[in-house]
């Protein structure tokens, strides 16, 4: 079917052209409606509209959020200024949102203030500002010129010469001082603001005007050994002060006084008369250091410058090793003499007896031969060595007396026994503690049945003892203590006192004490002798040489052991009672109202314990031994049964530990023994421990 019989032509009905007809371009050109549709939406104007009503709205909102707040500077801020965010001033009154700022006020005179604000949530709000004067110019004006100011809390700030000083407003105190006037101390006010202002001191003279009249006159005078630039009668200036005076003149003897002289006080001493001076005598020997006697008078060791009365005298020098020589000398008034002495030497006889007998003898360094025999030598001092291979040198110094034989006995300790007497007589640990040693041997403990006081449980037995141990000197005290156990007190007794430093400490159960001998001996880098596990004491290492509690047989060794032949020390003093007064602290009469039985008429001036070292220490070194507190022991508790024993360390296991000692409440003749066996297990009021350790 054909399209153009049907269809519509186009363009509205136009015919089509033809292909010889020509297509021409037309302009576009759109309605008048879609024109308006494409205009912009923002222009010029309509952006500065928009801006303006923004800023509005905006400054709207800032009035009716913002705070009214108000500043109240003291002095008046001549400049005042807030930063941090926007602020709005009206008058006196500035508009600021709710935050923090910082606000800088100045004045003159005053420093800058610096402050930062928070402005809350109130509607109204008044901040105090408050400005510091700026320091002031002092300048100090004083009498003398040279004196020394000082003001307090500038100590950096102080000269002499007058000076001027920036000092904060208000007042102040200055100190003015020097070294002849009496020292002022000044109150003053600063004005601050940067002003100049002058302060003046006038100080009154620390001297006085003594004159001193010698005959003759024309003495040159000494204050304090230092001279004075013046010559008597004076008058001269003396601080004020106890001083030393003296005078000094030609071919006359020294006059010398003490004066207490007062500030402004002037003094006429009476007239002092010169006498004239003595001779003077210069001695010398050979050899050196010969003692002079002048008259009988011993003056000194040569070299030595003496003055003399004119007249004669007897001079004598002695040396230890020389013969006496005396000589006759007349001085003469202000003459120098001079007098020297050859003083011949002695000899005298040194039998000398060794073991081994084949040892070698050094004199002064020298080697002379065996040593055994018969020496003669100078009666000076000598170094005496006498030595042998396997044993340890002896070496001693020895002075032969004329006209007598010293005798020199010598036996050589092997290496082994040496080192043994190489060992520290006291050692100290870190907690301060002394611990003497001690050698023991053989002891007799126990009590005979005869004795009056005696119990079951002091079995007499022989006991060695071979192992030299350390025993401390004092008891533990309550501050040594607590160096371990921080919160320990040892409390008190019918209101008094057990707790101080240096008292003894007491409540401490056994276990306690040793585990204060394991921590001591850690301290001091030494294996502990206890074992522990879980806080418990488990056992012991007997070739520990840590500290530990003593023996039984150590501290009845320590505390009875003696040199008389009657055997072991009854009671800590002796054999019979009463003690004598102080000699320890036991049961006295002081505390009659504390404990049932005490020493009638014994008084120690101490009702409860004492601090340790108070009363005298046991041949042995050791305080309080028999007295004070009673003392925990190592051992475990047992009734010997009489058999002699070598260092015993007590039964293995136990229930109960010994204690030792009486103590301040003990006053029977029963505990006051030294034989005296008590045990427990916990602490008590009266109970205390002192430490030991085996020396190798």
């Amino acid at each position: 079917m054909n399209a153009s019989s049907t269809d519509p032509p186009p363009n509205g009905g136009n015919q089509q052209p033809t292909d010889s007809q020509t297509i021409e371009a037309v302009r576009f050109r759109p309605t008048a409606a879609v024109a308006d549709e494409r205009r912009p939406l923002v222009t010029p104007v309509r952006a500065v509209a928009l801006c303006g009503a923004i800023a509005i709205a905006s400054l709207l909102w800032f009035i009716f959020t913002a705070k009214s707040v108000r500043f109240e500077s003291q002095p008046s801020a001549e400049t005042l200024a807030v930063t941090g965010g926007f602020s709005f001033q009206l008058g006196q009154t500035y508009l600021l949102r709710q935050g923090q700022y910082r606000v800088r006020a100045t004045a003159s005179g005053y420093q800058d203030l610096r402050q930062t604000i928070d402005v809350d949530e109130q509607r109204n709000q008044v901040f105090a500002l408050t400005l510091a004067k700026l320091p002031g110019r002092v300048t100090f004006q004083t009498e003398p010129a040279d004196a020394t100011v000082t003001v307090a809390g500038h100590d950096d700030e102080h000269a002499q010469r007058p000076i001027t000083l920036l000092l904060p407003a208000g007042e102040q105190v200055a100190s003015i001082s020097h070294e002849r006037y009496q020292a002022a101390t000044l109150t003053f006010d600063v004005v601050g603001m940067g002003r100049p202002q002058t302060v003046t001191q006038t100080l009154a003279p620390n001297w006085a005007d003594v004159t001193i009249p010698t005959r003759p006159a024309g003495a040159s005078l000494l204050i304090d050994d230092a001279d004075s630039g013046s010559v008597t009668p004076g008058p001269v200036q003396i601080l004020a002060g106890e001083r030393r005076l003296t005078a000094r003149l030609a071919g006359h003897a020294t006059w010398t006084d003490i004066l207490h002289v007062e500030a402004g006080v002037d003094l006429l001493l009476p007239a002092v008369v010169l006498e004239p001076a003595a001779g003077v005598l210069a001695i010398a020997s050979t050899p050196s250091g010969a003692g002079i006697t002048v008259n009988g008078a011993y003056r000194g060791e040569t070299p030595l410058e003496i003055e003399l009365e004119p007249g004669r005298h007897e001079v004598l020098a002695r040396k230890v090793g020389h013969d006496t020589v005396a000589k006759t000398i007349e001085a003469t008034s202000g003459q120098r003499q001079r007098l020297s002495f050859a003083l011949p030497p002695l000899q005298g006889e040194l039998a000398i007896e060794t073991q081994p007998e084949d040892a070698e003898l050094l004199i002064d360094g020298v080697a002379v031969g065996i040593a055994s025999g018969m020496r003669t030598l100078p009666a000076v001092a000598h170094e005496i060595e006498i030595k042998k291979d396997g044993y340890a040198s002896y070496r001693k110094t020895v002075t032969p007396q004329p006209g007598f034989t010293q005798a020199l006995k010598v036996r050589l300790l092997t290496l082994a026994e040496a080192r043994l007497a190489a060992l520290k007589k006291v050692r100290r640990t870190s907690a301060g503690q002394e611990l003497v040693l001690l050698s023991p041997g053989a002891i007799r403990m126990g009590a005979s049945r005869r004795e009056p006081g005696r119990r079951a449980n002091e079995t007499l037995r022989h006991v060695d003892l071979t192992r030299l141990f350390y025993l401390s000197r004092h008891e533990v005290t309550n501050g040594q203590f607590r160096a371990f156990a921080k919160g320990h007190s040892s409390g008190e007794f019918q209101n008094l006192d057990l707790n101080r430093n240096q008292q003894p400490v007491v409540r401490v159960s056994w276990t306690e004490a040793a585990q204060y001998c394991n921590w001591l001996s850690r301290q001091d880098n030494l294996a502990p002798f206890y074992r522990e596990e879980f806080g418990k004491i488990t056992g012991f290492d007997a070739n520990a040489l840590g500290y530990r509690l003593p023996t039984e047989a150590e501290w009845a060794w320590a505390a009875r052991h003696s040199e008389d032949p009657d055997g072991p020390r009854r009671f800590a003093w002796g054999e019979k009672l009463p003690p004598p007064d102080r000699h320890g602290n036991y049961a006295d009469r002081s505390a009659a109202h504390l404990v049932a039985r005490i020493i009638f008429g014994y008084d120690d001036n101490h009702i409860v314990s004492a601090p340790v070292g108070t009363f005298a220490a046991n041949p042995h070194g050791i305080h309080d031994m028999g007295g004070n507190v009673s003392e925990w022991i190592h051992d475990y508790y047992r009734i010997a049964d009489g058999n002699d024993e070598v260092d015993p360390l007590g039964p293995e296991e136990g229930e109960y530990h010994v204690i030792r000692g009486a103590s301040w409440q003990k006053g029977t003749v029963t505990d006051l023994r030294l034989s005296f066996r008590d045990y427990g297990v916990d602490g008590r009021q009266d109970l205390g421990f002192r430490i030991a350790r085996f020396a190798e």
